[in-house]
């Protein structure tokens, strides 16, 4: 059994060739092991690189449950501090109100106490002087009557009515009417808001990183419209196509002078600047194409390495950018995807798309994306 059938992919006998297995494909067994080895091989090598893309997903998974744990764990933090805050704020406002009514409520409440003072010793005064005037009216003698009727004391003036001002029985319920009003409009605000703290809770997927298996029809949902600012081209780049091309020539334009423009090196900016999710892509012709991200306070005299831009070089080149995420990655565009740089940091500034051409006759464009 030392020959194989492929057509009836068994083990056969020398004989079998021109006998039963007569006009199949055969070949020795050794032939088909080797091919059956390449072929395993190959299975191995597809085996052992998904093993180390799934292992590596693992480890961005596992990343990614830590950033999840974390920002979690600092935004419980964060919201407690402010929460607190607000609580001693309303409790200080709680204690101001209290005090000032306890306040008010002692003032109120002596001015009423020396007018009930003031009239309790004028009823006393009056009832002696009642009792004076009861003793002489019941005095039988005329002349004795009349003797001591001038020694009456004359009356003090009495308080009139008028200044006894008797308020409502209101008083502070004017106070509880402002404070329900502070109340209902700080619970229509929490209501408001509210809705946007818990949409904003459950939007927390947008900060964190993107998967490295985006298609590019999921990127494409972020594309946005860039154009290249004239302002900060160099003068040997040309600017054409509504300033979404730019090619390099041996020839120097007349560009007005102006501070954002580059020069010394063969660069130019996006006119529009970048946050939020965005998703570009950059389609060169020619050697020398660089395609690159940066804030604008990049240096533009010189030719320094602080100046240059340096990006992954492809025909077609695809730029996802999330901002708050901290994510910035490059893909070389052709019937896949395929990733070239992955950044991950923290972005301070809102960004720039940049292109540097390195070769006289090269061309880079800003494509239209659908």
């Amino acid at each position: 059994m030392k020959m194989f059938c492929r057509t009836d992919q068994q083990s056969i006998c020398y004989l079998c060739p021109v006998d039963e297995h007569k006009g199949h494909d055969t070949v020795s067994a050794a032939a088909e092991r080797s091919e059956k080895q390449r072929e395993l091989e190959v299975s191995r090598q597809n085996i052992q690189q998904r093993i180390q893309d799934r292992e590596k997903d693992v480890k961005l998974l596992q990343q990614e449950v830590e950033a999840i744990n974390g920002s979690a764990d600092k935004t419980v933090g964060n919201s407690e501090k402010m929460f607190t805050e607000l609580i001693r704020l309303m409790e200080k406002r709680r204690s101001d109100v209290k005090q000032q009514v306890r306040s008010q409520q002692q003032t109120e409440v002596s001015r009423v106490r020396e007018l009930q003072e003031k009239l309790e010793q004028e009823i006393t005064e009056l009832k002696r002087r009642d009792a004076e005037m009861k003793k002489l009216s019941h005095t039988q003698d005329h002349n004795q009557f009349l003797h001591d009727y001038p020694s009456l004391s004359p009356l003090s003036e009495s308080t009139h009515s008028s200044s006894i001002k008797i308020r409502p029985l209101r008083f502070f319920e004017d106070v509880t009417a402002a404070v329900s009003e502070v109340r209902d409009k700080l619970q229509a605000f929490l209501r408001e808001k509210w809705t946007n703290i818990s949409q904003t809770v459950t939007e927390v997927d947008v900060l964190l990183p993107e998967p490295e298996y985006m298609t590019r029809a999921e990127f494409l949902k972020f594309s946005c419209d860039i154009t290249l600012d004239p302002n900060t081209v160099n003068t040997q780049l040309l600017l054409s196509d509504g300033n979404r091309k730019v090619t390099l020539t041996i020839q120097i334009y007349p560009y007005s002078s102006h501070p954002d423009r580059f020069t010394g090196c063969l660069q130019v900016l996006s006119k529009e600047s970048l946050t939020g999710r965005c998703y570009w892509e950059v389609e060169q012709r020619g050697r020398g194409v660089y395609v690159a991200v940066t804030y604008k306070n990049i240096s533009r005299a010189g030719r320094s390495n602080e100046s240059a831009f340096g990006g992954p070089q492809s025909s077609r080149v695809g730029v996802y950018l999330d901002h708050r995420a901290g994510i910035l990655s490059f893909y070389s565009i052709s019937e896949t995807m395929t990733l070239l740089h992955r950044v991950q940091t923290t972005f301070t500034q809102p960004l720039h798309a940049g292109l540097r051409l390195y070769w006289v006759g090269a061309s880079a464009e800003l494509c239209k994306l659908k």
